[in-house]
């Protein structure tokens, strides 16, 4: 054989080996990109859903493998947040899924197409703080972190109202910082008191000498309380409960948010076990005490959401402490002010305990832009205190002396821009 012949023979072999390769390449590049198709039209999975708050302030996060992609929007009647989930698949626990707080009922299924949907309901009225699609630290995957807190009917129809006027529904990113801003302006907003009657339901509350219930004296005197701000005629005037049911005292601030209030009047009469101790006495909240007694009011007033077999406990310290951050200096200047004009009030008709303004931290004072005060009516561990609470015409004239301080209040907050 020449070497022509050779060299020609050994570029047929090469050429078909070149050739062999390049098929085996092009095989190898095609299952690869394949593979990367069928991993990207795989759906995503939802695979955790966690509940962190009360029914003043809620946050909700839903985990994922990869980046979700999510659109979300606004419904009422009720008030509703609906989130939907482009090509996802749902594996979250049930379990997971009881509402608790702000959330009334949390429902998550599949539309079809891929598409998979969250609505959550809320117990009112609600604001979506913030709603951000964010990577994990750990690199491992996605989730959605929703912020929600409790706000008023305008409020969430001014967020339906923003709504409509953009595309109908939200995309988290491009809008997550446009609803739920902070109040909207309401020229024609009137002064709004909320009157909130202490215990009621299966928490009777105190119990005095003579086996009167607080629950009963509370809502008695509250009622009482409503007809005469209303009789004026300039006020909206709201009950937390006007009957004998059970409510968190996060519901009770919840309610007073959601009404726009301008002041919170919790009514209590609560006992104590010195016996000579009498008369009324005016609460603001503090994160310390004033003094021992007050500290020991505001933890036995606190446990009432461990009735009903309910023992609250603080699932997320984080949020906790924002609420508690929350409480707005000028909330408390105004919460003060209110108080030392009740008690002024107060002291021209009733008796009163010494050093009648006091502080501590109470809950469902804390709502963070309601001024609100606690009053202690009298001491059903006395028996002097017991029969007053019971009598009409002492009642009629306590609730008179609040009526008093409110329309005081009121014209001062007029005064200066800040109230209706």
């Amino acid at each position: 054989m020449g070497l022509a012949d050779f060299t020609d023979k050994g570029c047929r072999v090469g050429g078909r080996i070149l050739g062999a390769f390049c098929l085996l390449l092009l095989v190898v590049i095609s299952q690869s990109l394949s593979s990367v198709a069928n991993a990207a039209d795989a759906p995503l999975v939802a695979k955790g859903y966690k509940m962190a708050g009360d029914a003043t302030k809620m946050r909700i996060v839903v985990d994922f493998d990869r980046e979700p992609d999510i659109k979300w929007f606004l419904l009422r009647g009720p008030n509703r947040l609906v989130i939907d989930l482009a090509n996802t698949r749902l594996a979250i626990d049930a379990k997971d899924l009881k509402p608790r707080g702000l959330v009334k009922s949390v429902r998550l299924g599949e539309l079809g197409e891929g598409v998979s949907r969250l609505i959550l309901t809320g117990k009112g009225p609600f604001a979506v703080d913030k709603l951000d699609v964010l990577k994990n630290e750990d690199g491992t995957g996605y989730r959605i972190a929703i912020d929600m807190s409790a706000a008023s009917e305008r409020e969430f129809d001014a967020a339906l109202a923003n709504q409509a006027l953009t595309t109908g529904s939200t995309v988290s990113t491009d809008k997550g910082g446009r609803v739920g801003t902070g109040p909207v302006s309401n020229p024609g907003h009137r002064f709004t008191v909320v009157i909130d009657p202490g215990h009621g339901g299966v928490d009777g509350g105190a119990e005095g000498l003579n086996g009167t219930i607080e629950k009963n004296v509370t809502l008695a005197f509250a009622t009482e309380l409503r007809d005469k701000l209303t009789a004026i005629g300039k006020y909206d005037v709201f009950m937390t409960r006007d009957t004998d049911e059970y409510l968190r005292l996060d519901d009770r601030v919840r309610i007073a948010r959601q009404h726009e209030a301008d002041l919170l009047i919790s009514i209590h009469a609560d006992t104590i076990s010195v016996k000579g101790i009498r008369g009324a006495t005016v609460y603001t909240v503090s994160d310390k005490a004033s003094d021992p007694e007050a500290q020991a009011l505001a933890d036995r007033e606190n446990l009432s959401d461990q009735f009903a077999g309910m023992v609250i406990k603080d699932d997320n310290k984080e949020v906790t402490d924002i609420l508690i951050d929350l409480i707005r200096r000028e909330t408390h200047t105004f919460s003060m002010s209110f108080a030392h004009t009740l008690v002024g009030q107060l002291s021209t008709s009733v008796g009163l305990i010494n050093n009648p303004q006091r502080s501590a931290g109470f809950k469902v004072l804390k709502a963070p832009d309601v001024p609100s005060v606690l009053v202690e009516l009298g001491y059903l561990s006395n028996a002097k205190d017991e029969a007053q609470l019971l009598d009409a015409e002492w009642r009629g004239k306590a609730a008179q002396s609040i009526t008093n301080a409110v329309a005081l209040f009121a014209s001062a907050r007029a005064g200066t821009g800040t109230g209706g």
